[in-house]
C-alpha cells in the first residue's frame, strides 16, 4: 500500500472517529476510575540530572532509548551555561525492562539537548531503527565544531555503523546562537529521508540525506531572510496531503523532497523565533493548523493560529517572553485548548529551569476566544492514558510537582518525576508515561483500567504521530502529539 493510499483510510478512519466520539467519551470509562500503576521500573544505576527518552524499533521487539547524564541539562546561552562534570551516556533496553546495551560518549560530548540531539530512525528501510546523534571526535575541546560528526549505532548493539563531518556554522556566532543542532526525518512517498539541522536564531541550514548518505538538498536561511527565524520544536507532519512531509522550520513550512519552502507564516511582520510551533488537526476536516507561541520580535501577536497555507486564523498578546504552550484536547468532548504561558524570567544551571513571574492563557484553540480553565495548567505535559480521546495532564515538566490531574484538573494520582516522554509506546491500551527520578529510577505509568476508543486508535495509527513519537530526544518536542 502507498503512503496516499494509508491516507485515505487514515482520513475515513478519523472522519467515522469524529463521528462517534461523543460516544466514545461517554461509554469509556466514564464508569470506570483511574487506576495508574508503576507497571515497569529499572534504575541506570547513577543519579539523574537530565534524561531524554524515546521509543526504539528494533524489528523483533519493542525498545527504549535514554539519554541521560548526572549533570543537569546544560544550555548554550552564555548565562545558562555551566561546565558538566560527567559524561553522558546512552542506553537501550527492552520493554521488559532487560538493558541490551550502554555506551558512554567521549569527553568532547556536553549533556544538552542542543549540543547532542540524538534521534532513533531506520534510514535504510531494513526495519529496525538506527541511532543517530551529533558526536564531537575532539575529546580536548567541547566546544569544538571541526570535531563534531554524525553518528550513527546499530540499535541492538550500540556499535557505530559510521561518522560524517557535521554540516558547517558560521562560528561568528555567539554560543547560544552557535550550538543548536537537530537531527529529524519523515518521508517522502513512502521513502526515508533523513535531516540535519543546525540554528534557531539567526543563520539556520537545513540539510537532507538519502539511505545512502549523499545529500540530497541544503536549505539556507541567512541572517538577513526575511521572516521567521526558528523554533525549539521541530515537528513533522505532511501538512497538505500528498505524501511528502514538511518540517515546520519556525513559521516557515519546508517540503522535504527538494527543500522548497511552501510558505513562511507572517513573513512580513515577524522576524524573531517561536519556543512552540505544533501542529494541530482539525479533525471535522482533516485540515492542519500551527499553534505559535513566541518570544520576542516585533509588533506580531505573541501566540498566534496560522492554517495549512499560513494564514493567520487568530492572534493575541503584543508583549512578553511566551515560554511554554500546547494544544490538548480537554473539552468534554475532545475540543482543542490551546494554552500559553508569559514568564517575567528564567534561569538555568546545575539545578535545572526556573522561571518568575508566571502568566497562563487559555484559548479555544480554533476560534481564540479566550476559555478560562478552573486550574493552573503551568509544567503540564498532556497524555490521554485512559484511551478515551481525551487528555489528561501530567504536572512532570520543569518545576512541577509531578501531579497527573484529569481533564477538568480534579488529581489522579501523584507520581512525582520529571517527564521522559509520554505517548502509546507499549502494547497496551492508553498512552503511558515515562518518569525518571533524581536518584536513577526510572518508571512507565499506565492507568491499568485503559480502554481505548476508535479516536484513540485512530491517532495512534496516523503517520503524524508515528513519525513525532520519534523526536523526543531532539530539540523540544515532548508536546508534538498533543495536537492531533
Amino acid at each position: 500500500m502507498d503512503r496516499v493510499d494509508l491516507w485515505s483510510r487514515v482520513r475515513l478512519v478519523c472522519a467515522i472517529a469524529a463521528l462517534t466520539m461523543t460516544l466514545a467519551c461517554c461509554s469509556r470509562a466514564a464508569d470506570k476510575a483511574f487506576d495508574l500503576q508503576a507497571i515497569l521500573e529499572l534504575n541506570v544505576g547513577t543519579t539523574l540530572g537530565q534524561c531524554r527518552a524515546v521509543p526504539v524499533d528494533l524489528g523483533d521487539k519493542q525498545g527504549i532509548l535514554l539519554a541521560y547524564c548526572e549533570d543537569a541539562e546544560v544550555d548554550p546561552y552564555v548565562e545558562m551555561f555551566f561546565f558538566p562534570k560527567h559524561a553522558m551516556k546512552l542506553m537501550v533496553f527492552a520493554l521488559d525492562g532487560t538493558q541490551l546495551w550502554k555506551k558512554e560518549l567521549g569527553p568532547g560530548v556536553i549533556p544538552g539537548i542542543w549540543f547532542t540531539p540524538v534521534f532513533p530512525f531506520d534510514l535504510d528501510g531494513e526495519g529496525v531503527d538506527e541511532i543517530w546523534y551529533v558526536n564531537n571526535a575532539d575529546d580536548e575541546h567541547p566546544l569544538s565544531l571541526r570535531g563534531r560528526r554524525l553518528e550513527r549505532l546499530d540499535a541492538k548493539t550500540g556499535q557505530s555503523l559510521g561518522q560524517w563531518p557535521w554540516p558547517e556554522v558560521d562560528s561568528n556566532q555567539s554560543p547560544s546562537h552557535t550550538f543548536r543542532n537537530f537531527i529529524l526525518g519523515g518521508q517522502v512517498k513512502g521513502k526515508p529521508i533523513l535531516i540535519t539541522a543546525q540554528g534557531t536564531y539567526g543563520p539556520m541550514k537545513l540539510q537532507a540525506w538519502n539511505p545512502d548518505m549523499s545529500q540530497r538538498w541544503q536549505h539556507e536561511i541567512k541572517r538577513d531572510t526575511p521572516g521567521a527565524r526558528g523554533s525549539h520544536m521541530c515537528s513533522v507532519v505532511d501538512i497538505n496531503n500528498d505524501g511528502i512531509d514538511e518540517v515546520l522550520w519556525g513559521e516557515r513550512c519546508i517540503e522535504l523532497d527538494k527543500g522548497k519552502e511552501l510558505f513562511c507564516a507572517d513573513r512580513d511582520s515577524y522576524n524573531a523565533h517561536s519556543d512552540v510551533v505544533q501542529p494541530v488537526l482539525d479533525r471535522s476536516t482533516n485540515r492542519w493548523f500551527i499553534y505559535t507561541c513566541r518570544e520576542g520580535g516585533s509588533a506580531a501577536p505573541r501566540v498566534a493560529l496560522f492554517d495549512d497555507t499560513g494564514r493567520r486564523i487568530w492572534g493575541d498578546l503584543k508583549e512578553g517572553h511566551m515560554d511554554m504552550g500546547w494544544t490538548a484536547r480537554l473539552g468534554d468532548h475532545g475540543e482543542q485548548i490551546a494554552m500559553a504561558i508569559r514568564i517575567g524570567s528564567k534561569s538555568a544551571g546545575q539545578k535545572g529551569f526556573f522561571r518568575k513571574g508566571v502568566e497562563e492563557f487559555t484559548y479555544d484553540a480554533f476560534t481564540g476566544r479566550p476559555h478560562k480553565l478552573a486550574f493552573s495548567i503551568f509544567c503540564t505535559l498532556p497524555v490521554d492514558l485512559n484511551g478515551d480521546g481525551i487528555h489528561e495532564l501530567y504536572r512532570g515538566l520543569a518545576e512541577g510537582d509531578g501531579a497527573v490531574l484529569d481533564h477538568t484538573g480534579k488529581p489522579i494520582a501523584t507520581i512525582g518525576g520529571h517527564a521522559g516522554m509520554a505517548s502509546k509506546f507499549m502494547a497496551r491500551p492508553g498512552e503511558q508515561i515515562l518518569a525518571y527520578y533524581p536518584d536513577g529510577t526510572i518508571r512507565i505509568w499506565a492507568d491499568r483500567n485503559a480502554e481505548d476508543s476508535p479516536i484513540a486508535k485512530a491517532r495512534y495509527s496516523h503517520p503524524f504521530y508515528r513519525a513525532n513519537q520519534k523526536l523526543t530526544a531532539t530539540g523540544y518536542n515532548l508536546i508534538n502529539l498533543t495536537g492531533l
